[in-house]
């Protein structure tokens, strides 16, 4: 495997770099150098396809180590993207023995800097205490760029169809959940199924669900990760307790603001960034998703099904029934009244408030409206 190296790399590295070309440009890799958050970060693009991988908060000991924490950075995001482990280990393989060269060209070096001013973008989202960002490269991997007289593509879809080339034969293969999700609302059946790589995290999962009930994210939300065992307990009106009787034990929260709150469930809250479901999934099977703390929309969520061999790096929505509430019509209660002034067209309400609703993203579930809005959180 061919890194083509930044002199500022290379320095630090203390590697005189080697001439050497790489005949097949996808073991072929350019690296740069930067900082984030005042550490050390590597951004590494390949040759052929643009994919980014980011490794950060290097020390010492890692650049020591360097050979082999890059192609681990490549084996994890790689793994992360649901690729098959046996197709990532034979591409780690004939990649061969890692050399380093000084970088080829000025129009790879522009390819580098502009991968690394999209990794800038995303710094907020690294995860502290972790070198290998994989979340952070598969976002960056995302960032449409142009392909010379074939218009624009994403670095991820490139990569995929070598892979797939190099492979010859389907790449995706991970463990999914198939999950129940129910919006707990009196009167109202509404509900999906969804299909979810059980290495999505928590905040993806967000998106995904905000998709399947046609919200618009306009607010915040949390998730209560529930125990096994039944609760011998009367009936508490909190999402701490689902009404079948399981109590909460942990509150995964979306803004690290919530830490300034008193927490009067005393459950366990950590903050949701970078968490994914397999750290909760499939040991315990049911959850609650709260978005919006004003209207207070409670989706429950039961684990239906493990999938194993799931032949996708994405969540589908496979059935559903019912349509969600418009964003901030005012709970329950405001829901039901937007109803029935929408079911009467002599209500002299009714033209604005369908004016309204539309506003507000209220439309007739559609399952295949819904799985291209989901699709476009991983592609």
């Amino acid at each position: 495997m061919l890194i083509q190296c930044t002199k500022k790399l290379l320095d630090v590295l203390e590697r005189k770099p080697v001439t050497y070309e790489e005949e097949n440009l996808l073991f072929s890799w350019h690296a740069n150098l930067i900082t984030l958050n005042r550490r050390k970060t590597i951004v590494l693009v390949n040759d052929k396809n643009r994919y980014v991988v980011v490794l950060y908060g290097l020390k010492a000991k890692d650049f020591r180590r360097f050979d082999e924490a890059i192609l681990n950075a490549i084996r994890l995001v790689l793994l992360d993207e649901c690729i098959d482990e046996e197709i990532v280990e034979e591409y780690i393989r004939q990649a061969g023995k890692v050399v380093y060269g000084k970088t080829k060209n000025s129009i790879y070096v522009g390819k580098m800097n502009a991968a690394c001013n999209v990794v800038y973008l995303y710094e907020d989202l690294l995860l502290d205490n972790a070198v290998y960002q994989t979340f952070v490269s598969k976002v960056a991997s995302r960032y449409w760029v142009g392909k010379q007289e074939e218009g624009y593509t994403s670095p991820s879809k490139e990569m995929f169809k070598d892979l797939e080339a190099f492979a010859d034969r389907p790449i995706f293969k991970c463990m999914a959940v198939e999950l129940k999700v129910t919006l707990e609302i009196e009167n109202h059946n509404i509900w999906r199924r969804l299909v979810v790589p059980i290495n999505t995290t928590f905040t993806q999962l967000h998106k995904v669900l905000q998709a399947a009930f046609g919200w618009q994210d306009y607010h915040l939300h949390e998730f209560f990760i529930y125990g096994n065992e039944r609760q011998d307990v009367s009936f508490i009106n909190h999402p701490s307790y689902s009404k079948d009787g399981y109590k909460a034990i942990v509150n995964l929260v979306s803004d690290e603001e919530a830490f300034d709150y008193p927490n009067e469930s005393g459950i366990e809250m950590i903050f949701e960034k970078g968490i994914k479901l397999s750290e909760y999934i499939p040991q315990y099977k049911r959850l609650m998703y709260v978005y919006d703390f004003g209207d207070n929309w409670q989706h429950y969520i039961e684990v239906q099904k493990i999938i194993d061999n799931y032949d996708r790096n994405y969540a589908v929505c496979i059935d559903g029934e019912g349509n969600a509430p418009p964003e901030d019509v005012g709970g329950e209660y405001g829901y039901d009244e937007f109803l029935e002034i929408i079911s009467d067209k002599n209500n002299p309400e009714y033209e604005n408030m369908m004016a309204w609703g539309e506003n507000q993203g209220y439309k007739e579930f559609d399952i295949e409206e819904v799985n291209k809005k989901i699709s476009l959180f991983y592609n």
